[in-house]
């Protein structure tokens, strides 16, 4: 006899019809054999072998970091990537989500302020959420805002920035964030996911590459982005490092990463270190912008220094209509639809690697053309 269907069932069915009749139903597919123009992989470093010439660390931990998952090569890595960065000290999470989460549900009590870029990532917006602190939004990038809503906050004060934002490719003004920061006795925190293994003379990220290092409270550096692994580092102050340890949540009670991740970070920044990749990425993104300049001098929506670049379609059926033409192609990119962008700021998204060729951007930025030109897409200029 066939089962009754649950009455509670029904709520979680009609929210993913919902979601479908208004085309934003996520699914997940299947790897991808198109040209990649989509992956965070900006060295190329995930489709590189790095173990192969190494005798593999087991694979396995057995505990978090405070029962029997610590061990010397993760604390080694730990000291020697602070020393990458610049940083007095550093901490390894499994993931940089856990890493955002946990930063900012530690560090910040009841009666403190944390503000924050409109436009950070869904990760740290949820570390935000969950924190017993009281939380500012201010518009993306807007320091007047900012100071307007520093003057009128309590508490200790932190300032939730990304280095580099990851729908619009853009930075935040740093220099003037660390004195405005200053001037207010604000912790400036950073997430450099979409920085380190572009920006900086080996790849460290543009709080290095400015020369920011002591004006940083803390820093988070992702791996799965240029360097190829999982995992993230909280860059800091030695006492944060050891707040961390005693009194984050998600670090505490998360099984420690692996040995063999551990030791394939250490390779990845070996080979970020050597400088190939990133001269490569450099050349790309040289090119990418020289292509852009020569065809759209117009339109400077399409600039920018970071791997991630926007090509605007608003509306959501528009957007994935023109990916659809795209991947048809035989290119792998995605289209940002609302309500993860603001409505009408939908885009393509195009991620810029060390290992895209000259005549595959060729080829993409003509197909890009001629689709937006035959489907009448705007810019809007800057």
């Amino acid at each position: 006899m066939a089962s009754l269907k649950p009455a509670w069932r029904e709520r979680f069915e009609r929210a993913l019809e919902e979601r479908q009749l208004a085309g934003n139903l996520r699914q997940l597919r299947p790897a991808s054999t198109r040209v990649d123009f989509c992956s965070n992989d900006y060295l190329g470093l995930a489709r590189t072998d790095l173990l192969v010439e190494q005798a593999p660390a087991r694979a396995g931990a057995t505990g978090s970091r405070l029962i029997t998952g610590n061990y010397p090569a993760i604390e080694l890595l730990e000291g020697q990537l602070a020393t990458y960065h610049g940083a007095e000290s550093g901490l390894i999470f499994g993931s940089g989500y856990t890493a955002n989460i946990g930063l900012l549900t530690c560090v910040a009590r009841r009666g403190d302020t944390l503000l924050y870029d409109q436009l950070c990532h869904a990760s740290l917006r949820d570390g935000l959420q969950l924190s017993p602190a009281r939380t500012l939004g201010f518009r993306h990038n807007d320091l007047d805002e900012l100071e307007a809503k520093l003057r009128r906050s309590g508490g200790q004060r932190f300032v939730v920035v990304e280095s580099i934002y990851s729908m619009d490719g853009d930075a935040a003004p740093l220099v003037d964030l660390t004195s405005l920061c200053t001037r207010y006795d604000a912790a400036l925190i950073v997430d450099e996911a979409h920085a380190v293994g572009v920006f900086g003379a080996r790849g460290e990220g543009l709080v290095s590459a400015l020369g920011l290092e002591a004006a940083v409270w803390a820093r988070i550096v992702t791996f799965g982005k240029a360097l190829g692994g999982h995992g993230a580092i909280v860059l800091g102050p030695r006492y944060l490092r050891d707040f961390l340890i005693n009194f984050c949540r998600p670090f505490i009670y998360t099984t420690a990463p692996p040995p063999l991740s551990i030791q394939h970070l250490g390779l990845a920044y070996r080979e970020l270190e050597r400088g190939t990749q990133l001269a490569a990425l450099r050349g790309v993104l040289a090119h990418w912008e020289e292509q852009i300049v020569k065809r759209f001098p117009h339109f400077g929506v399409l600039l920018g220094s970071s791997a991630i670049r926007v090509w605007p379609v608003p509306g959501n059926e528009r957007a994935k209509a023109l990916a659809a033409s795209i991947r048809q192609a035989g290119f792998e990119v995605k289209a940002i639809l609302h309500p993860t962008v603001a409505r009408g700021s939908e885009r393509i998204r195009i991620c810029l690697h060390a290992f895209n060729t000259f005549a595959e951007m060729e080829a993409l930025l003509q197909l890009l053309n001629r689709e937006s030109e035959k489907n009448n897409y705007e810019f809007t200029r800057t």
